[in-house]
C-alpha cells in the first residue's frame, strides 16, 4: 500500500467516525462495533508472511525483532522458516517464497538479485545494517592507543614485535580467517601482496571461528598484541574494543573478485575487502498486500555498533534469537522506536 492511499483510507477512515459521532443516539452501538473490524481488517491486510530465520546470530536475532513488531504491531501471522543466504535468496527467486529475507548479505548474489528486483518479482526493503558488512585486518584498541602511529596494514607490518607469535619466536603473527571459509583465501592472498613474511610475520592458522575468537579473547584477558582478519557485526566486536586497519590503498574490486578472492590467485593486489551491502529483501506479494507493515520494513535499520553490543549480550547469556530480540527492545526503544509510528511502539512495548 503506497503512502498516499494509506492517507487516502484515514481520511476515509476519519469520515466514518465523524458521520458516526453525529448520528442518532440510537445508532451508537453500530460504531462501536467498527472498531474490531477496522482491527481484523489491518491484519488480514498483512496477512500471512514468512520470514526467513538466517543461520547465524545478528541475523537470526532481527528475524526475531521482526517477528515481534509484525505480529504485535501490525496484526500479521508470522512464520519463521530456517534459512541461509543462497538458498533463501534462490527460493525467493525462483518461488517467491519466504516473503522477507531481513538480513540478506547480497554481493555474492548481486546480478541475480537486480534483475529479479527490476523484473519486479523481489523489492530491496530498507538497508539491515547502515554501515554494512566490514571485513579486513583488525588490532586490539590498546594496542591502537599506545603506538598512535600505526593506522595502516603496512604501519602494522613495520612492528612484528607488537605482535608476537606464540609459536614462532621472533615473529610476528598474523591471524587467519577460519578454515574453509572464503575469507581465508583473501586474508591469505593479503598476506602475500602486503609481503608479511619478508617484514618478519606468520600466517597462523586459527582452524575455527571457536579458535579466532579465543585467541582475541587471550589476547585481551592479557594485554597483549594480536593481529589478524575479524568482520562486523559480530559478538567478539561488542565484547573487545577492536580497530580496523586502513588498508593503504583503495579498493580494487577486479583484483580482489578476480584473483584475492580466488585459490589459484598468483599475483594478489594489495586492496581493502569488499564492504557488503547488507539489506532487506522482500517478495512483491508482500511489498504489495504489507501495507504498514511493509512501510516498517522499509525503515528498519541498525548500526553495527547495535548489533555487536547485542550479540555480546547474547553470546555472554547463551541467549536465543527470540531472548536477544526482547532484550533489545525493552532495553532500547530509543532505536526501533523510529521505525514505527508512536500508536504501533505503544502496542510493542505493552506486549513485552
Amino acid at each position: 500500500m503506497t503512502t498516499s492511499t494509506r492517507n487516502l483510507s484515514m481520511a476515509v477512515l476519519g469520515t466514518v467516525v465523524v458521520l458516526a459521532a453525529c448520528s442518532k443516539k440510537e445508532e451508537a452501538p453500530v460504531a462501536v462495533e467498527a472498531a474490531p473490524a477496522v482491527v481484523a481488517a489491518a491484519a488480514q491486510a498483512c496477512g500471512k508472511v514468512s520470514v526467513a530465520n538466517m543461520n547465524w546470530q545478528s541475523a537470526e536475532v532481527l528475524a526475531h525483532i521482526d517477528n515481534i513488531i509484525l505480529t504485535k504491531g501490525y496484526g500479521c501471522d508470522v512464520e519463521l522458516v530456517p534459512g541461509d543466504t543462497m538458498p533463501t535468496l534462490t527460493a525467493m527467486m525462483e518461488k517467491g517464497k519466504p516473503d522477507v529475507a531481513p538480513e540478506a548479505w547480497i554481493n555474492a548474489v548481486r546480478q541475480p538479485l537486480d534483475a529479479a528486483v527490476k523484473a519486479g518479482t523481489l523489492h530491496y526493503a530498507a538497508t539491515a545494517l547502515k554501515d554494512g558488512g566490514v571485513e579486513g585486518i583488525w588490532m586490539p584498541k590498546y594496542i591502537a592507543d599506545a603506538n598512535p602511529t600505526i593506522k595502516t596494514i603496512d604501519d602494522a607490518l613495520k612492528h612484528p614485535e607488537l605482535f608476537p607469535s606464540s609459536e614462532n619466536k621472533g615473529k610476528g603473527g598474523l591471524h587467519n580467517c577460519p578454515s574453509g571459509w572464503n575469507c581465508q583465501l583473501t586474508t591469505g592472498n593479503a598476506f602475500k601482496a602486503y609481503e608479511a613474511g619478508k617484514k618478519g610475520f606468520v600466517l597462523i592458522d586459527t582452524g575455527s571461528a571457536a579458535g579466532l575468537d579465543g585467541s582475541i579473547a587471550k589476547a585481551y584477558e592479557r594485554k597483549e598484541g594480536w593481529l589478524g582478519y575479524y568482520w562486523a557485526p559480530t559478538s567478539i566486536l561488542g565484547k573487545y574494543d577492536m580497530v580496523k586497519l586502513d588498508a593503504g590503498v583503495p579498493f580494487d574490486k577486479d583484483g580482489f573478485e578476480n584473483c584475492n578472492s580466488k585459490a589459484d590467485c598468483d599475483k594478489p593486489v594489495k586492496t581493502d575487502w569488499a564492504k557488503s551491502e547488507v539489506v532487506t529483501v522482500v517478495t512483491d506479494r508482500f511489498q504489495k498486500a504489507g501495507g504498514p507493515a511493509y512501510e516498517y520494513l522499509a525503515k528498519r535499520s541498525w548500526s553495527n555498533a547495535t548489533v555487536n553490543q547485542l550479540l555480546a549480550w547474547m553470546s555472554d547469556n547463551q541467549a536465543t534469537g527470540a531472548d536477544g530480540a526482547a532484550h533489545f527492545l525493552k532495553g532500547q526503544p530509543e532505536v526501533w522506536a523510529d521505525w514505527v509510528s508512536p500508536e504501533v511502539a505503544a502496542k510493542i512495548k505493552a506486549s513485552l
